[in-house]
């Protein structure tokens, strides 16, 4: 799986918007998790959405061109609508964490990744569960590893060399590239960890 990171817009809707597009069609990334605590991506999504199928970007929208296509629409025309709504249901890749400082939860391969916005919040289950823990919040991209844990955030959008984050589990370890909001690759390494599944049972054994 290629997991992307897109950090805090911090108000620049638009960056956030390249760094999406970025993510989807050119890293071509399975899904792609926003990590600002606003409603910037939503923004940028309907937008995005907007330029594709026009000023009705939603499922009902689609369906009713469908039907005005099918009775009166060319050749070409259908054609667009299929190759616009694929493209408008791309844009279901990209996700926003939940409201509030709520925390997600992903497997990337085997390995356990804690995703949220203030690294200040995580608990010690959070810590113990993890092997990584990606967080938002931040000056400036950031790559530590703490013992058995790695703790990274692409830096904010408008960040010098970040932004931007690719997470990819296709070989024995977990490879990390940060690029910037223009697409261009800052760094990349691979996340040595270990395979074995941190994980702690509450209750009677």
């Amino acid at each position: 799986m290629r997991l992307g990171l897109l950090g805090p817009a911090d108000g620049d809707v638009a960056g956030l918007g390249r760094a999406a597009d970025f993510l989807l069609n050119v890293a071509k990334v399975d899904r792609a998790i926003y990590l600002g605590n606003d409603e910037s991506l939503e923004s940028a999504v309907v937008s995005w959405a907007m330029r594709l199928v026009g000023h009705d970007p939603t499922d009902e929208g689609a369906w009713e061109r469908a039907g005005e296509l099918a009775l009166r629409g060319t050749f070409a025309e259908i054609d667009w609508f299929v190759r616009a709504q694929r493209a408008r249901l791309r844009l279901r890749a990209l996700e926003s964490l939940p409201s509030g400082q709520s925390r997600t939860i992903e497997m990337i391969g085997d390995r356990v990744a804690i995703l949220i916005h203030d690294k200040g919040l995580l608990d010690e289950e959070d810590i113990f569960a993890a092997h990584l823990l990606i967080y938002g919040r931040g000056d400036k991209p950031l790559v530590k590893r703490i013992g058995t844990r790695w703790f990274l955030t692409p830096g904010p959008i408008n960040s010098a060399g970040g932004g931007i984050a690719v997470l990819d589990d296709a070989k024995d370890e977990i490879e990390l590239s940060i690029y910037d909001v223009e697409g261009k690759q800052s760094s990349t390494q691979l996340l040595a960890m270990s395979r074995a599944a941190n994980m702690r049972v509450q209750g009677d054994a």
